[in-house]
């Protein structure tokens, strides 16, 4: 069944993409960050590709990526601290089946957001499932939205350029990147636990070094 609807998403973001160029991009990229389920790691691959015949500039594809991610985030940011925790969690209840959303992966997210402050906001975009939610729970915890807005911008921008540069390289082979599709996702979740545990150690340390 997941199988079947990765496979439609995909045809649909291919066609969308070939379609409508630069514009079918940020769509796609900013319906991700706002809930949607249309997962970048076909977006951004295929775009790679398309670098790769002329169709579209490296550079600027990156960049409308992470701007694209960034707006769908501000979505789901406000509707986050408009909203509140009660709203949220009775949308995902009523709602969440049609949009792949599980109040058990906002409970992650908001677990993380608590545990790892502010920081987070950023290391998540690099993490599978928690990237596409902490923009809740950064919302109902009311976040600086300027913080929010340049650490969602930044780590978007890497996720973006780490996933065009698959499909560049990759070439017309770019969608082999979907047989690897979830072991790429844990590999991603650990060098992303990785980097949390170790900027907690770097933290630890710096407060131990004080005293």
């Amino acid at each position: 069944m997941i199988d079947q609807i990765i496979g439609f998403l995909t045809h649909v973001i291919i066609q969308t993409i070939s379609s409508t160029g630069y514009f079918g991009v940020f769509i796609l990229m900013a319906l991700e960050s706002a809930l949607i389920p249309i997962p970048s790691e076909v977006t951004m691959p295929f775009s790679g590709y398309l670098v790769t015949t002329g169709r579209f500039n490296l550079y600027l594809i990156i960049f409308i990526g992470a701007v694209a991610n960034l707006a769908g985030s501000i979505a789901a940011y406000l509707l986050g601290y408009w909203g509140q925790e009660h709203v949220v969690r009775k949308l995902i209840r009523n709602y969440g089946k049609y949009l792949l959303i599980s109040e058990r992966e906002f409970n992650k997210s908001e677990k993380w957001f608590r545990k790892h402050g502010e920081k987070i906001v950023f290391l998540s975009r690099l993490l599978p499932v928690v990237r596409t939610f902490i923009s809740l729970p950064a919302g109902i915890a009311e976040m600086n939205f300027v913080k929010f807005c340049w650490l969602t911008f930044f780590g978007s921008l890497i996720w973006s350029a780490f996933l065009t540069y698959i499909g560049y390289f990759l070439g017309k082979n770019w969608n082999s990147i979907e047989v690897y599709y979830r072991k790429f996702e844990i590999l991603i979740f650990v060098a992303g636990l990785g980097i949390v545990i170790y900027y907690i150690w770097h933290k630890y340390q710096k407060t131990k070094t004080k005293k």
